[in-house]
């Protein structure tokens, strides 16, 4: 009988050695996607330049990233990871020296914002190394030691925590304790070292077409996924919602702190939400729950949506610690299922782009979030900024009732159809 709770699950992760390499590069690749933007800001002023600059400077990099990233994926699953990651992260490192070449010497402001441009065509870790999973799990090589899919990605989003709280920390103590540019120069080498590590872990890289519908002869290029999966584009609307929320809330939490003059709370408030988040994640993956993946979207979409949207209530640092205690415990589940949502609703050689996209939904509320508290901040006060972010998360749930028949129908239920028939190999097989 299957057991309904498993602690022992994630050992099946631990046993495939294959994934060790791609994983660690992944996980290495991370530390800069993470660190890209609050760097940028941390690095420019502490300069000397003002917060305008560094703020238009960091938004010109999410907004190349939510426009660039996509099609970089697009052309991963087109082409094979090996073939275009090392070029668009080549293109991305250029970016990079110029803006710590700029930024050191004193040059002018437009080579920051051409900097900015070319650091949007880095690739997406979280997709890459997902899709490697998938594609080992999906296609048999792993054989009867295939950790579940689910469980990948409760693994998966942890390592996406832990690279999420300690790189923007790590890369601010830096920049602030050695020189300005010191954090996004570590953040950038880390980079191209992961780059190298996951490009030459060349064994477990899906390869192009797997798990895809026979295609008409002569046929062109594919669409974009975006395009042809409405699967897709709800998850993106989604996670737009879910990162301009979180990124209100995070703003007004430390402008909150500050009105109240205890600046250093905000931080406490959001590293214990931060280590709560990683915890739910974790156990999450050891629940073994037979809803169909679309309830299960529905059902976190509606949790994490109402936990957050109480944050209209929040008047206090007491309210503020409760709103986001609780808030926290769905915030690792909801990314969770939204990934395995993701990879139900799209051909295996479509899924880089597809959980790119997804991603880049957050990517884009994380941009434009924070833009529109401030404004409410400096007009009202941050607990007006609190109500705006209810909205916003209340969203989620209103949207997930509006499109809850479509989710049914695009979301599949087979998680382990073996799509290219190949013989199962033992774990840790090279």
């Amino acid at each position: 009988m299957t057991k309904k709770f498993d602690p022992g699950v994630y050992r099946a992760i631990l046993r495939v050695r294959q994934a060790y390499a791609f994983d660690v590069g992944g996980f290495l690749m991370r530390f800069y996607s993470y660190m890209m933007n609050i760097g940028t800001i941390t690095m420019i002023t502490l300069a000397g330049r003002s917060f305008l600059i560094a703020g238009l400077v960091s938004s010109t990099i999410a907004l190349a990233t939510f426009l660039i990233s996509p099609r970089i994926s697009k052309l991963v699953d087109e082409r094979g990871q090996h073939r275009v990651v090392p070029a668009a992260a080549a293109i991305t490192l250029a970016g990079w020296a110029v803006m710590l070449a700029t930024v050191a010497a004193g040059g002018p402001d437009g080579l920051l914002f051409a900097a900015a441009v070319l650091m949007g065509f880095v690739p997406n870790p979280q997709a890459l190394t997902r899709a490697r999973w998938t594609y080992l799990i999906r296609t048999g090589r792993l054989g009867d030691a295939a950790p579940d899919l689910r469980t990948m990605f409760s693994y998966e989003g942890v390592l996406d925590d832990v690279g999420f709280m300690f790189s923007p920390s790590i890369s601010i103590a830096l920049a602030t304790a050695l020189f300005p540019t010191a954090g996004l120069l570590v953040g950038g080498i880390s980079f191209a070292i992961g780059v190298t590590v996951l490009t030459l872990s060349r064994s477990t890289e899906p390869e192009p077409g797997w798990g895809a519908p026979a295609r008409p002869e002569g046929a062109g290029r594919p669409k974009s996924v975006f395009r042809t999966s409405a699967v897709v584009r709800v998850l993106f609307l989604l996670m737009l919602f879910f990162g301009a929320f979180f990124g209100i809330f995070d703003t007004a939490t430390v402008a909150l702190a500050e009105e109240l003059g205890d600046p250093t709370i905000a931080s406490v408030i959001l590293v214990i939400a931060s280590f709560m988040s990683m915890i739910m994640g974790f156990v999450f993956g050891m629940i073994r729950l037979r809803a169909p993946q679309y309830l299960q979207l529905v059902g976190v979409g509606v949790l994490i949506g109402c936990a957050y949207g109480s944050m209209a209530l929040i008047d206090s640092v007491q309210s503020l610690f409760v709103v986001s205690t609780i808030g926290a415990l769905f915030y690792g589940p909801f990314l969770i299922v939204c990934n395995a949502a993701c990879e139900r609703s799209v051909p295996g050689d479509r899924l880089t782009e597809a959980i790119t996209w997804m991603n880049a939904g957050s990517t884009c509320g994380m941009a434009f979030g924070p833009s529109l508290g401030g404004i409410v901040i400096d007009e009202m006060g941050a607990v007006a900024s609190f109500d705006l972010g209810a909205v916003l998360a209340l969203a989620i749930p209103v949207t997930l009732a509006l499109f809850c028949r479509l989710l049914k129908r695009g979301i599949r239920e087979d998680s382990y159809t073996e799509v290219l028939r190949k013989p199962a190999g033992k774990a840790g097989e090279e």
